[in-house]
């Protein structure tokens, strides 16, 4: 317990500016036996007040991580008033980077953002390397593709990807947001990226008939 006291920089606490529980840095302060009394920043609104503050308690939490059909168990450490969300990315111990896509509660409620100390498992998969959909069109037809991908890589709109058979420029992406047709984006935001063929290395023979729901109209570039 004392290292653990000692190592503290940030809190997730109730912001009084922000109305919820955000991460606070912790700017000055004592520790005490189960608290701390000090001077924190919240991160997401900057707000800076003093307090005195319950040091969480050290949870752990069952992790069910899917690969394919096989589903693993293991668990990982939380402080009890973290606040987890679907989507949220973290390590394993043995040091997979994983994205939760489902959280498991004591008391069965449904939802994608919940306190640690209600959570009773939480659902993960790999989240290393993503597989980013890719519509390529060589003025005549539409060809769907992939390209593999960190989480955080970026994409510009404007440079070429290149891909064994030919080379395409990227002309637009759509994230789950939005469909850009400037900037640049992460692939963990991507839903598909549209580039046209620049260079064809030979015939390209065996690709796929692209199936985009969204039918992005090359003809407009």
């Amino acid at each position: 317990m004392t290292d653990r006291r000692e190592a503290i920089e940030y809190l997730y606490i109730q912001c009084p500016n922000c109305d919820d529980l955000t991460e606070h840095d912790i700017l000055k302060g004592r520790v005490g036996k189960d608290n701390v009394t000090g001077t924190f920043r919240c991160s997401e609104c900057g707000r800076v007040f003093s307090d005195t503050v319950k040091i969480p308690e050290l949870l752990k939490v069952k992790v069910l991580f899917s690969e394919g059909s096989v589903t693993a168990t293991t668990d990982t450490e939380l402080e009890s008033n973290e606040v987890l969300t679907v989507g949220d990315e973290f390590y394993l111990e043995d040091g997979r980077r994983v994205c939760i896509t489902h959280i498991e509660t004591e008391d069965g409620r449904k939802g994608n953002r919940f306190q640690a100390d209600r959570i009773k498992a939480l659902w993960v998969k790999q989240f290393d390397i993503l597989s980013v959909k890719v519509s390529v069109n060589d003025g005549q037809r539409t060809y769907s593709v992939r390209t593999d991908a960190d989480p955080d890589d970026e994409f510009l709109i404007g440079t070429i990807l290149s891909f064994d058979d030919f080379d395409a420029l990227i002309h637009a992406i759509k994230t789950k947001d939005r469909l850009l047709k400037n900037g640049s984006a992460e692939a963990r935001d991507i839903t598909r990226i549209y580039g046209k063929i620049r260079k064809k290395r030979y015939e390209v023979l065996d690709l796929d008939e692209d199936d985009d729901p969204d039918g992005f109209d090359f003809g407009q570039e």
